[in-house]
């Protein structure tokens, strides 16, 4: 693993197996992971841009949910429409880790359906999807100093751009902060997921979760790149431009400060309100109605929070999960009645 002490003299080649980036150089590859029933190749999309000077490699990816969109257009901009003439160390760009479920336009490989993302760091002598994840792990992640995986909810839900993150590791916790966003949810991760091995191997990694499956969502792309440009900048790869601070954060670390709200009866949901909205104990987040409208149960918030996820499918069973709340400390409570709150003059 490099070093995000910048030293003197050149930079140094990207390697991988089968290839080299050298400084200066930007390449476009499409790497071999698996193969199809029909033997045909599997590969997947990577940009590797190598500045002339000397600095850390940091990879971006997306898709290893392969309905999960927003990501994509992420890791896109980057790579294409960036100015990275000037960038100090090595990028290396995935934008859509689980080809084969992004052609299906479905979470999971449709290969027994496995979860990619539960099968990092991988082996490559087991199942399909450990074989595809031992490729991209070992050529494209182990390589650098740090990472940043990108999500959106699983269909029928939203979420508002947050961080998740073991801010009980140092590196992980540095990419985390820099990346400047308002909610930090900590904890090791899911064993198998990117961010937990590949911050178990050196690599410290970090997800963000924004917004919904199936779809780009401007208003998340745009955030998501600002927090992109601001990890880049903490790490000195680009000298020109400086860390972001958010306006108002709270860092999620014990499982009282957050809770998932159930349905608790069957029907349809009236979500009272938006991703990202600040509630107040004892208020009424959603009703849920049967389909006659005679019968209305409420779902009131437990304490004072944030809406981190809500539902966007309006129907549920008993224990569909409703919405994610977060709570605050008194101090980001005021912090977020301001931001919240409409400027004078204005109702």
């Amino acid at each position: 693993m490099a070093s995000d002490t910048v030293p003197s003299g050149d930079n140094e080649p990207f390697t991988y197996n089968g290839g080299r980036v050298d400084p200066g150089e930007t390449a476009n590859i499409r790497y071999g992971i698996s193969e199809t029933y029909l033997g045909d190749p599997v590969r997947i999309p990577v940009t590797i841009i190598n500045g002339e000077q000397p600095g850390p490699t940091g990879f971006l990816s997306a898709a290893a949910h392969g309905d999960e969109l927003n990501g994509i257009e992420v890791v896109r901009e980057v790579a294409h429409e960036w100015p990275l003439e000037d960038l100090q160390g090595c990028l290396v760009c995935m934008p859509v880790l689980n080809v084969p479920g992004f052609l299906a336009q479905q979470r999971y490989l449709p290969i027994y359906d496995r979860d990619l993302n539960r099968s990092f760091p991988g082996h490559e002598e087991s199942t399909s999807a450990k074989r595809m994840a031992y490729r991209i792990f070992t050529n494209f992640v182990e390589p650098c100093d740090f990472g940043i995986d990108l999500h959106t909810s699983t269909r029928g839900r939203t979420n508002m751009l947050h961080v998740r993150a073991d801010t009980g590791h140092e590196g992980a916790n540095r990419v985390a902060h820099a990346f400047a966003s308002n909610v930090i949810i900590s904890s090791e991760g899911p064993s198998g997921s990117l961010r937990t091995e590949a911050t178990e191997a050196g690599v410290p990694t970090i997800t963000v979760e924004m917004g919904e499956a199936h779809r780009f969502q401007r208003q998340f792309i745009d955030k998501a790149l600002d927090g992109v440009m601001s990890v880049l900048a903490e790490y000195g790869m680009l000298d020109t431009e400086a860390v972001r601070w958010p306006g108002w954060r709270t860092v999620i670390e014990e499982n009282d400060e957050k809770t998932w709200l159930r349905a608790d009866v069957g029907g349809m949901v009236d979500m009272h309100y938006e991703c990202g909205s600040l509630v107040h104990e004892g208020d009424s987040i959603c009703t849920i109605t049967s389909p006659f409208k005679t019968d209305q149960t409420h779902v009131d918030a437990p304490f004072t929070g944030v809406l981190v996820g809500v539902l966007e499918n309006p129907v549920v069973y008993p224990g569909n999960p409703l919405c994610h709340l977060v709570e605050l400390d008194q101090t980001t409570l005021h912090a977020v009645k301001q931001e919240q709150s409409p400027p004078a003059g204005r109702s």
